[in-house]
């Protein structure tokens, strides 16, 4: 049987619930959200909309997303080119959205013990 927590809907408040969770997560802002980093690497914000989270996926998983479930996973022309995923909150199941910020923390973890060079991150 599953956890209430596990089938309930989602709000930011629930992803700051999971992102504090992980080892290392620091609260702190990105374009002026509230936002999530792990060794000064982005995995999670709010997106200015007030009703999205943003975190970094695989473009081939991304598109699979957005294919299956199109009023919950979104890009804007701002992300097209870049490893990033719109959550509708209110669509988003906390047990899909604690796999959505374990994924892209991993990411930027992976990110941050790269060799220093050229960023092509643009959410800094």
């Amino acid at each position: 049987m599953k956890k209430k927590k596990d089938i309930a809907f989602t709000n930011f408040e629930t992803v700051c619930e999971l992102a504090r969770e992980l080892p290392g997560a620091e609260e702190s802002t990105s374009y002026g959200t509230p936002a999530f980093k792990v060794k000064g690497k982005l995995f999670a914000r709010f997106h200015q909309d007030g009703e999205s989270l943003v975190v970094s996926v695989d473009f081939d998983e991304r598109e699979e997303m957005m294919k299956a479930d199109p009023e919950k996973f979104y890009i804007t022309d701002h992300y097209r080119n870049y490893p990033w995923i719109l959550v509708r909150l209110s669509k988003a199941r906390c047990d899909e959205l604690k796999d959505l910020l374990l994924g892209s923390w991993r990411r930027a973890v992976a990110q941050s013990t790269k060799p220093k060079g050229p960023s092509t991150d643009s959410h800094k």
